[in-house]
């Protein structure tokens, strides 16, 4: 058994109500390491070509790596993988809090979930052992209720859950898994995934600790991050949350408002971190073993939207996306709307875009009342836009429309509504504008699972962190922001190797990085070096990424999906009103250039930005091009 494993796959399937154990080689660990790697592998391997995201050949994938449970900051990661019931492409997803590192102690390195069960059941992991539970009298439950039900029927309060809510039983488009009740695989669907399986929850509990090869030199590690915390750049979130940039987002003209018509929101500062801290925070909350601390917890008491301090607090991309996205400066509203997504179980992301999208067309005239279950949906109604994220959740009315997500709830309604989504290949946009950060007009198109701030670097990071950038190979001389060239398209590509490996290691984005990050990507490579004891450079960790990013390529090829679902949506293309970002847009013929330099820097074929025999050969994935039948 290598260092930093336990050595054994769970592989669940529901349709016959089976479970058994897999022990891969280390030759296998070696080249998936964990995280998305390794749940692609079984994703491509699992999943027919053409299945249906909501049926029951879908695999989902629940993936950890060695790094998970080890006593470090920024570990206790997990990744869901699953063809995305919102995009029809790959699904890829991750989470934090303490369910990765619980998941790790109850003995296992991966759960890999196949079929459909008859009735809802629940998944018990415990000690290296698991069963199958009933699970219809939780049904129809939300997230806090369920978790206090199980902890009690498996008689341990400190059992680990994560689970789908109501939206995800629904089949909302864009469920989410949720552990801790406040903890999210937030995108691409993976709740709805789950939810079609008939698996209400996975529950882990255990105190089986991998053994380390230099439990000594991460003890080191772990010190020094704890020593330089408060000098590093993310102390900031520390203290104010990931919400701590509304403001300087605004002042760059980089706030998405109302529905991408603008960057600049007058009600900013309502929203920003700081008014959280003074006003509604409670405290601060924290994975396993992390210093940082830079979860929410918001509690409001009175008021007509009391928001319970267990369903945690708001993200900077829910602000943006309930708060400016749709106009609102109500900050407890906000709150509110979060601990909806939480309860029932969905992606804040693509919730708040969808209802500022149907905002959009409500005050455009392409949405009436009569289409909306007569609520006066238009920007700055807070009220309108609680009551769209429980008809959404509930599959009610206007809500059952807008499940779907905006694109296809577009396509349905048309009369120009598709002009107004803010979507890439169906997935809706984060809170950063490709218009002021000009690489992620590149990313944000090309990634395979749709639109994404957490899979690149972003461009003021080269020209502020040069030391860093130095160590992953970037050495140019840094450019403007607004210039999308192929210098630029170099660093979206090298930076999101980084952060693809990132998401294979299953660390922390806001503790391991290039760039801004408590610990740099060498310092990644000495914790995967203490912990394994395999001899891995910065090099090695990019090459990872390299090969999770051509796994990624390669399932949406084997769908169908190449290079023309690569595009911005047409909104990007209009011209911003106000604020610092006035004028700004993004033109396709930029983006077409950018991806041709992008491909060709992959190694793809520029045709079709497809990964090409040779490249997949070279990563030791031939079986891949096989099975997409490359010349």
């Amino acid at each position: 058994m290598p260092y930093g494993y336990h050595g054994k796959i769970l592989h669940v399937d529901l349709s016959a109500g089976e479970l058994r154990v897999e022990e891969p080689e280390e030759a296998f660990y070696r080249r998936y390491v964990g995280g998305s790697a390794l749940g692609l592998y079984y994703l491509l391997r699992g999943t027919p070509a053409g299945a249906d995201p909501l049926g029951p050949e879908n695999t989902l994938v629940l993936a950890l790596s060695p790094l998970t449970g080890a006593p470090i900051s920024g570990q206790s990661r997990m990744t869901a993988v699953a063809k995305s019931p919102l995009t029809g492409a790959v699904g890829d997803s991750q989470c934090g809090g303490f369910f990765p590192a619980e998941l790790k102690f109850a003995g296992f390195d991966a759960v890999v979930i196949r079929g459909r069960a008859d009735a809802p059941l629940y998944l018990w992991i415990h000690d290296g052992r698991a069963e199958l539970r009933q699970a219809q009298h939780l049904w129809g439950k939300v997230t806090g209720e369920v978790e206090g039900v199980i902890r009690s029927e498996v008689g341990d309060e400190k059992a680990q859950v994560l689970q789908v809510g109501p939206a995800g039983e629904r089949l909302v488009r864009f469920a989410a898994l949720i552990n801790m009740s406040n903890r999210a695989n937030g995108r691409t669907g993976m709740g709805a995934v789950m939810g079609s399986k008939n698996l209400k929850a996975v529950v882990v509990r255990g105190k089986d600790r991998p053994v380390l090869a230099d439990r000594r030199a991460l003890i080191e590690l772990a010190r020094w991050g704890a020593e330089n915390f408060k000098d590093s750049d993310v102390y900031g979130l520390g203290l104010y949350g990931t919400a701590e940039i509304v403001t300087s987002q605004d002042k760059a003209g980089g706030l998405p408002t109302r529905n991408w018509s603008s960057g600049t929101f007058e009600g900013a500062a309502a929203l920003d971190g700081t008014t959280m801290a003074r006003t509604i925070l409670k405290e601060r909350d924290t994975c396993y073993a992390c210093t940082v601390r830079c979860k929410r917890v918001v509690q409001v008491a009175d008021g007509p939207h009391p928001v319970d301090p267990r369903y945690g607090g708001p993200e900077y991309e829910t602000v943006a996306t309930f708060g400016s996205y749709c106009g609102i400066d109500d900050l407890q509203a906000v709150a509110y709307a979060n601990q909806l997504c939480n309860m029932y179980g969905m992606d804040t992301i693509s919730c708040g875009a969808t209802i500022a999208w149907a905002m959009d067309c409500f005050e455009q005239g392409i949405l009436t009342r009569q289409d909306t279950d007569g609520v006066e949906l238009r920007f700055g109604q807070a009220e309108a836009m609680i009551a769209m994220v429980e008809k959404i959740a509930h599959r009610e009315g206007f809500g059952d429309l807008l499940a779907e997500g905006s694109a296809r709830a577009a396509e349905r309604i048309g009369r120009g509504a598709q002009d107004l989504v803010v979507a890439v290949k169906g997935q809706e946009l984060p809170a950063h504008m490709p218009q002021v950060k000009r690489s992620l007009a590149l990313i944000y198109a090309a990634n395979p699972f749709g639109a994404d701030h957490q899979s690149s670097e972003h461009d003021s990071s080269w020209r502020y962190y040069p030391e860093r950038m130095a160590e992953i190979g970037i050495r140019d001389e840094p450019v403007s922001g607004k210039v999308l060239n192929e210098a630029k398209a170099r660093y979206a590509l090298t930076t999101q190797y980084a952060y693809s490996c990132m998401d294979t290691v299953n660390v922390c984005q806001f503790v391991f990085g290039p760039a801004w990050h408590l610990y740099s990507m060498g310092q990644l490579a000495q914790a995967v070096r203490a912990i394994t004891g395999w001899q891995v450079e910065v090099e090695d960790l990019l090459r990872l990424g390299e090969r999770r990013l051509n796994l990624l390529r390669a399932f949406n090829a084997r769908e169908g999906i190449d290079r023309e679902a690569d595009t911005l949506p047409k909104k990007l293309q209009q011209a911003l009103v106000g604020g610092k970002s006035d004028g700004l847009y993004v033109t396709s013929e930029e983006v077409e250039r950018a991806k041709d330099w992008y491909y060709a820097l992959a190694g793809w074929d520029v045709a079709s930005g497809t990964p090409t025999r040779s490249k997949l050969e070279a990563l030791e994935l031939s079986w891949v091009a096989d099975a997409l039948g490359l010349a």
